[in-house]
């Protein structure tokens, strides 16, 4: 794929990651007694891109691909390049200059601003798969025995020990980042003290990824939520030139949620609450008719909610995230796409939870505009006229980009290849055997790609992918990590492990 390295010419360029944030969780950890970390989560990869990516001054260019930028005022190109220097990207267009810098061939790959998740509980990745037939409450279980609230809130978060944390964290950020995910926001529901806060934040550093950090509930004598957010901000969060940053987890159906709101307000943060059937539509809709909505809310999945609030939220300029396959999947009710969009609000796309579906992004566009065209669809179908117009490709690519950077506040940084923007990159292989011939761009990736077509991934100018490999980490030792938490987990929390139920 790239031309110095097809020439024998390989160029080494990473260097350790550094930075105040990754050295004040060390220490936090460390000073709270737990020796987390013994093995080391990272380890040299033996393939190296030939550019150097991501420090200061240093400049590589992408050549030749099909570039959809997902700004309009730069537009798209079947045949261009993209300059980055050090951690931005510095021009977009056809047969850029870029005297001795580095190139990456992306002849026959599609370029494309990195996936923007906006909701993902990155703390379960071990219990993967494990209620993919559950539901989210425990009214109509279909096998009778397992839900969301009951099993995975109620029994495993209680056992979970900073160290589980840690390794569920980083073991999630990087399996998305391999999918093309590079922003999330990681909806972290396990503050039962300090230190799994500590264990939670050093995981998505040690990731490398962008990461929203959402500082959500805790249970226990020991939980400090919501008061520690205030150590959290000032220890993690002071700075607004590094890839963390932090969201308040406000849930309106926890007694005391007025309190976070005010906490999160108090130290300048987005607040955001899940908001989801019976049990929020009244409080949501006293929370609305006070008029306590703002830009500085996002709100996850808004099934069953009034058309009051509805008209509320959208005044209020809130962002609306949801996690369509999810809700179909779980009972959340019907994904409110047709409902967000009639009131000219833009939805941001999120996986929500693995222990029932992929956190890759190509299903969640999918499944959005299939769900999207199929009501529409059927209103046609029964004759009915003055129809919405029907989601296109760009439409929910736009969802998966720039929308989700929107809505995380992320937009002056990162979400579509805008010069001056840091350059969060994704390369696509478009030669593969699932794809080729390349005939519609747009239409290319949300219909026919899935994580395999992900060749290339890059984040703040740092290649953290290549040829279809994860770089700077071990992921043999790191998967026997998550086993081993995974293996705890069921036993503390007196879950038989049946691979056949």
């Amino acid at each position: 794929m790239c031309r110095l390295c097809d020439e024998g010419r390989p160029q080494a360029h990473f260097e350790p990651r550094r930075g105040f944030l990754k050295a004040a969780a060390t220490t936090a950890v460390a000073a709270a007694g737990f020796n987390l970390f013994t093995a080391p989560p990272v380890a040299a990869a033996s393939a190296r891109p030939p550019v150097n990516s991501g420090g200061a001054g240093r400049r590589y260019i992408i050549r030749g691909g099909a570039v959809m930028s997902m700004d309009p005022k730069v537009g798209d190109f079947a045949e261009a390049d993209v300059l980055v220097e050090g951690k931005k990207i510095l021009a977009v267009g056809r047969n850029l200059q870029a005297g001795g810098a580095a190139v990456i061939d992306a002849r026959g790959r599609i370029v494309m601003p990195g996936f923007v998740d906006t909701h993902h509980h990155q703390f379960e990745t071990a219990l993967r798969s494990f209620l993919a037939d559950g539901l989210l409450g425990a009214d109509g279980k279909p096998h009778g025995e397992i839900n969301y609230r009951d099993y995975i809130l109620g029994k495993f978060s209680p056992v979970y020990r900073p160290k589980d944390v840690y390794i569920n964290e980083l073991f999630g950020a990087l399996s998305q980042l391999d999918a093309g995910v590079t922003t999330v926001h990681d909806v972290s529901q396990i503050h039962h003290s300090p230190q799994h806060s500590d264990a939670a934040i050093k995981g998505i550093v040690d990731s490398g990824r962008r990461t929203a950090f959402g500082y959500f509930e805790g249970r226990g004598a020991l939980a400090q939520y919501p008061d520690d957010a205030r150590r959290i901000k000032k220890q993690y969060f002071s700075s607004a030139d590094q890839l963390a940053t932090m969201i308040m987890g406000g849930e309106i159906y926890l007694p005391g949620y007025e309190k976070t709101w005010k906490i999160g307000r108090e130290l300048g943060l987005q607040v955001a609450a899940h908001v989801v059937g019976a049990r929020t539509a009244p409080i949501f809709d006293a929370l609305a008719t006070a008029n306590q909505f703002g830009p500085d809310n996002l709100f996850i999945h808004m099934a069953g909610m009034s058309d009051m609030s509805w008209q509320k939220a959208k005044d209020a300029g809130v962002a609306v995230s949801l996690a369509v396959p999810i809700e179909m999947n779980m009972r959340h009710g019907q994904p409110p796409i047709l409902k967000a969009l009639s009131m000219g609000i833009e939805p941001s796309l999120s996986v929500d939870v693995e222990c029932t579906l992929t956190a890759d992004f190509f299903t969640q566009m999918r499944t959005t505009m299939a769900l999207q065209r199929m009501l529409v669809n059927d209103k046609a179908l029964a004759g009915q006229t003055d129809l919405p117009e029907l989601l296109t490709t760009r439409d929910v690519l736009r969802f998966a980009t720039m929308q989700g950077a929107k809505d995380l506040k992320l937009d002056h940084k990162v979400g579509s290849l805008t010069p001056g923007k840091e350059a969060d990159i994704i390369i696509l292989d478009a030669t593969s055997i699932n794809v080729a011939p390349l005939n519609h761009v747009p239409g290319a990736v949300v219909s026919l790609m899935e994580r395999s077509n992900v060749e290339t991934v890059i984040v703040a100018g740092k290649v953290r992918k290549w040829k279809g490999q994860v770089l700077d980490a071990n992921l043999n030792m790191l998967r026997k990590e998550l086993e081993a938490s995974r293996d705890y987990l069921f036993t503390a929390a007196g879950i038989p492990q049946n691979l056949f139920r």
